[in-house]
């Protein structure tokens, strides 16, 4: 997961990745990014999972109807076996106003599509309510502290979805 990057490099990531700059920028470019590359790599890679895993989650559009494919970075939940059966997402949207378009599509058709390390993974997504968001915000905070950040710039209270296999 993180070994490739340093503590040191982690805790500078933190820090740029809480500027106001960084939420203006990222969105455009990150996941730009994040989609070539896991194109190019048929699937095995993602830059933005050098510091956090990520999945590439296809999601039918709430209006549209379409696929909408979304580069995300994602806290795995493993089984016994160490093999992840379910994943936490984050709409924090870099900490901007409004909540992340994939938010809304998994509200209004939790089934979808990630792309785990390669692997097609069919999920059914659920919004996180009462302790059970708490529970897993506590733990997100631990993983990933720049959501904090982002909560505290925002009224609005950041989505979590808890995305499990099929």
């Amino acid at each position: 997961m993180r070994a490739a990057v340093s503590d040191l490099g982690v805790r500078l990531v933190q820090r740029v990745s809480s500027t106001r700059t960084f939420a203006r920028v990222a969105p455009r470019v990150i996941p730009a990014l994040d989609r070539a590359v896991h194109r190019m790599s048929r699937g095995k890679v993602l830059l933005s999972a050098q510091l956090l895993p990520g999945v590439i989650l296809t999601a039918t559009g709430a209006r549209s109807g379409l696929p909408r494919r979304t580069p995300l970075a994602c806290m795995p939940e493993a089984a016994s076996d160490g093999r992840p059966t379910s994943w936490l997402l984050v709409g924090s949207n870099f900490g901007r106003t409004d909540h992340p378009a994939w938010t809304a599509n998994l509200l209004a058709h939790p089934d979808a599509e990630i792309s785990w390390r390669g692997e097609d993974v069919a999920v059914t997504a659920r919004l996180l309510e009462g302790e059970e968001r708490t529970a897993a915000w506590k733990a997100l905070l631990a993983f990933w502290p720049p959501y904090a950040t982002y909560q505290g710039r925002v009224e609005r209270e950041i989505r979590v979805f808890r995305i499990e296999r099929r």
